[in-house]
């Protein structure tokens, strides 16, 4: 977008801080409601309120059976979770009132209830209580004991008694081993899930033979999450009403910012503007186009922001709850995308068209009405009644194509989500029936799926809105950045003298014309006189526009640069100019000689001027090797040179200006590492008063500068000298090490 949005939003940077609080409190709110609805319907209703197949009490004879069927490290875990409780000793009585059979029998309680701990545990005791039901109903069942028992004598040739089992059992183990298997096959097809849920009726059963009010137990947890989930509803709704009200203040406030900008912009414009802007369409830019901005800022806000959270938590949730069940979100997803990728292909085009069609019928009215008069005079009133008409049905035909197409997105949404909604209970009602899948985490998914389909239902209608409001924030931007370029001051400010040439960069932010974000932010860092300041980091991290920035080839966006102190804006720019020695990134010598391009720097110099200027930049060899000496010719561009000829002469001619200042940006590429370790000896020396900035990619140049800037996608990462950046800044170290090593290597 064109219009620098943060301007007008720093005013109001703690209000849109505390809204997206807000959203990801209410995002996360709704999200954690249907995780409590599955935890009703299959703890609270399903499995009676009892959450885990590890029962907080179990009677004596029940451990002891169920112990029979663990192995021995798994039978120590148990033992170390349980205090055993001898019916009828005064810690019994602690424990009477809760669990009333411990008053004719001993009993085993839960005392290490730590999470942990029962994670490890449910598998073990829920196998173990169903091998134990297993087992009690062969004693009850004459049919299945005689199946089993000959198949036990089949294998094992060991016969099972008529009476007590657990009994037999607990001096024969290869029955205890094939009891264990043969449950373990019966149980083979069932997630481990579903035999915990199944132990969980085991759990029920023992706790009513302990003498626990199961009923309670499930009504007191009904209770709990049924109040949780009306607390979160309370909150969510607290956070809805508050982003409401914080995104209205802001849209507002904004808004009423940018009138004022647009207002006091085209009270200073020259007829030259008002060619470029018609009355009408300013009109249409500082109501019309401001209106959709406000609606569009309070939109984003209230929703650009919510609907990902709640879109992406909604689809993390729904997968951990049914994997099998990704492929129906997927499909979702994607018909959702595809159908609002379609929309806005199609109108954006026509909001780009709308608003110019408002600056028309604004146009066509305040003509008629301006010159009402002259319209009566010659009896045209028909003629602009059908003007006028025009404009108002070429207007109307848009808005209207926009409209259709527009209508068409909800109810196809909606028709989709109830077919989502179709495919999730016929897939999830298999998936029941196959003991795979809860009941309750199959309504919890088809909540979940509800809430991504919302979540681009809100994205739609961003995009019903957004594209307009774009359209019209361009239209604003247009009026707001007219004639803006860099000029010289009305009253100049000059450098004091003597001139040291201390560079400061104050919070300065630079962005390009037309590009949607900065490439500089928040940049503050002194370049100090007889120091050499260094700027590295990747490709694109803003390094050359930050060098461009101090002799106003670009203009800041924010902040200030200030040389002694001075802003550089408050001077001429040929008076800044003639303070900085300045080797661009591209070397571009002239047409003509090696002299004449040395002296293009400073027409006064003089040869020794020249040739010291030459030596230092390690061109000696270079130009004398030539029979004109620096008086050979170079070919426009310096095609009849080098890359690496080229950027000794750039560096050379800065030289000759004798700058107090010397920018190098990336003069250094191009040479060898012999020169390129020759040339930063000499211009230690050469011009070790001046302040220097190097901008280079190679570590090699700048290990020895006073200060190096690193520079990771417009914003300072590092600060410090080598040592001190190879300890604290990751980025400036990963540089380092790849490139000496590679050195290193050759």
């Amino acid at each position: 977008m064109k219009v620098r949005m943060i301007k007008y939003s720093k005013p109001y940077l703690i209000m849109i801080g505390i809204s997206i609080v807000l959203l990801f409190g209410q995002a996360n709110f709704n999200l954690t409601l249907p995780d409590y609805l599955a935890k009703i319907v299959n703890v609270g209703i399903q499995q009676k309120g009892i959450e885990n197949a590890v029962p907080e009490a179990i009677r004596g004879v029940e451990m002891n059976h169920t112990l029979l069927f663990l192995t021995p490290e798994n039978q120590t875990d148990v033992l170390n979770a349980y205090t055993f409780v001898q019916n009828g000793t005064a810690e019994a009585d602690n424990y009477l009132k809760k669990y009333p059979a411990l008053l004719n029998q001993s009993i085993y309680v839960l005392t290490d209830s730590d999470s942990n701990t029962i994670t490890h545990l449910n598998p073990i005791m829920a196998r173990g209580l169903l091998t134990v039901t297993f087992v009690e109903l062969l004693m009850s069942n004459a049919t299945l004991f005689m199946q089993v028992n000959s198949t036990l004598y089949y294998q094992l040739n060991i016969s099972l008694p008529s009476g007590d089992l657990f009994e037999f059992l607990a001096g024969q183990p290869l029955a205890v081993a094939f009891i264990n298997a043969l449950v373990n096959s019966r149980f083979s097809s069932l997630g481990e899930a579903f035999i915990i849920q199944a132990a969980i009726q085991v759990v029920r059963i023992e706790y009513e033979k302990l003498g626990i009010n199961v009923d309670q137990m499930q009504l007191n947890y009904m209770f709990f999450y049924g109040g949780l989930m009306l607390l979160l509803t309370f909150l969510a709704m607290a956070c809805t009403i508050g982003v409401g009200y914080l995104s209205a203040k802001i849209a507002t406030g904004m808004s009423r910012d940018m009138r004022k900008d647009i207002f006091e912009k085209v009270e200073n414009f020259s007829s030259t503007e008002f060619d470029t802007f018609s009355t009408a369409s300013l009109i249409t830019r500082s109501t019309n186009d401001i209106t959709q901005v406000q609606m569009a800022i309070m939109m984003v806000i209230r929703l650009v922001f919510y609907a990902p959270i709640l879109g992406v938590g909604g689809i993390i949730h729904a997968l951990e709850l049914a994997p099998s069940m990704w492929w129906i979100l997927a499909m979702a997803v994607g018909i959702l995308l595809s159908l609002i990728l379609v929309v806005f292909y199609i109108a954006l085009p026509k909001f780009k068209s709308i608003q110019k069609l408002v600056d028309r019928i604004n146009l066509v009215a305040r003509e008629s009405l301006a010159g009402l008069m002259v319209v009566r005079a010659f009896n045209k009133q028909e003629f602009e009644e059908h003007r006028f008409d025009e404009a108002n049905i070429d207007l109307t035909k848009v808005s209207l194509f926009i409209n259709r197409v527009m209508v068409i997105m909800m109810p196809v949404m909606m028709m989709l989500m109830n077919v989502l909604v179709i495919i999730i209970i016929w897939v999830g009602s298999h998936g029941v029936a196959d003991a795979t899948l809860q009941v309750g985490d199959m309504i919890a998914f088809m909540q979940y799926a509800i809430q991504v389909t919302f979540a681009f239902l809100m994205l739609s209608l961003m995009f019903i809105i957004l594209p307009r409001a774009l359209v019209s924030l361009n239209r604003v931007a247009e009026v707001l950045k007219v004639d803006i370029m860099i000029q010289d001051p009305t009253n100049p400010r000059h450098f004091d003298e003597p001139f040291k040439g201390e560079i400061e960069f104050r919070n300065v932010s630079f962005r390009y014309s037309g590009a949607p974000e900065n490439a500089l932010n928040e940049i503050s860092f002194t370049a100090q006189a007889g120091k050499f300041t260094a700027l590295i980091g990747p490709t694109g991290s803003g390094k050359s526009t930050l060098v461009n920035l101090i002799p106003r080839l670009y203009e800041v966006t924010s902040g200030a640069i200030l040389i002694d102190g001075v802003d550089v804006r408050e001077v001429n720019q040929q008076e800044l100019h003639n303070k900085i020695g300045y080797v661009p990134q591209n070397s571009v010598l002239f047409s003509g000689t090696i002299a004449s391009n040395l002296l293009f720097a400073n027409e006064n110099a003089s040869i020794d001027d020249l040739e010291s200027s030459i030596e230092t930049a390690q061109a000696t060899e270079f130009v004398n090797s030539k029979p004109e000496g620096m008086s050979t010719e170079i070919a426009q561009g310096g095609k009849n040179v080098s890359g690496g000829q080229k950027q000794r002469l750039s560096i050379a001619r800065a030289l000759v200006q004798k700058a107090p200042i010397n920018i190098l940006d990336d003069s250094f590429s191009n040479l060898d590492f012999k020169t390129d370790i020759a040339l930063r000896k000499a211009l230690r020396k050469s011009i070790s008063a001046s302040t220097v900035l190097i901008v280079t990619q190679r570590v090699s140049t700048i290990i020895e500068a006073d200060q190096i800037i690193v520079l990771d996608e417009g914003k300072i990462v590092g600060k410090g000298n080598h040592t001190e950046l190879m300890e604290d800044c990751a980025i400036y170290r990963d540089i380092a090490i790849s490139q000496l090593n590679l050195e290193e290597s050759l």
